[in-house]
């Protein structure tokens, strides 16, 4: 038996919900610039400005004429205003700054269980719970597709949501948003085994299971 010490599912709520920016202490949100990230910095008409730069560990980066400016927790276009206000003060009339992320250290999210090759992989913008599988090279042969879940911090609290991706492919309900710092484990674990006197013999159809974990 579970106890509701362990598990309390979430009456009437269908939908893990997202984390905020306090939950994710190691890397932010898909949207956010971490420690370590390779971004892509270009300044129109201003071609020797453009330029490919890593963020350092304190989240900080250099720039030419804008100096030294904190990178750590803003989206890309919080970053481009950022420095479009430091060159607007070094001689640069109306810049006009674009940010791509090129490539993500900070932000994972780990996949563990029956896919091909379970690890680490970087959360992209609008990534989704059958875009991360992809990642991982998509569900092992034997695997419980109707046993996954998904652990994620929420305002503190640990929560869990059971999802089937069988279901997700016909349409039953919407593929899930992935955040950075999101564990996805496939097929059976402890954490599945605590969803099992909420589900019934059937397969999960109808929606996923979302409960807090203590």
């Amino acid at each position: 038996m579970v106890s509701t010490a362990q598990l309390t599912v979430v009456k009437n709520s269908t939908t893990l919900p997202a984390p905020t920016r306090q939950d994710l202490t190691v890397g932010d949100r898909p949207a956010l610039i971490g420690p370590l990230d390779t971004i892509q910095i270009d300044v129109f008409n201003v071609p020797d400005l453009s330029r490919e730069v890593q963020v350092d560990a304190s989240g900080r980066i250099a720039m030419p004429l804008a100096g030294t400016i904190d990178a750590r927790g803003k989206t890309s276009e919080e970053l481009a205003q950022a420095i479009e206000a430091a060159l607007s003060g070094r001689y640069v009339r109306n810049p006009e700054v674009t940010i791509n992320i090129k490539s993500s250290v900070s932000q994972v999210v780990t996949i563990d269980g029956q896919v091909v090759e379970p690890g680490l992989y970087p959360v992209t913008n609008q990534m989704t719970l059958m875009r991360a599988i992809a990642s991982a090279k998509g569900l092992a042969e034997f695997a419980r597709q109707d046993d996954v879940v998904i652990l994620r911090t929420v305002e503190g609290r640990k929560m869990a949501g059971l999802y089937n991706i069988a279901a997700i492919r016909r349409g039953a309900y919407d593929d899930p948003p992935i955040y950075a710092n999101d564990v996805i484990v496939v097929g059976d674990s402890p954490q599945r085994r605590l969803f099992r006197d909420f589900v019934s013999l059937s397969p999960l159809l109808a929606a996923p299971l979302v409960a807090f974990l203590q």
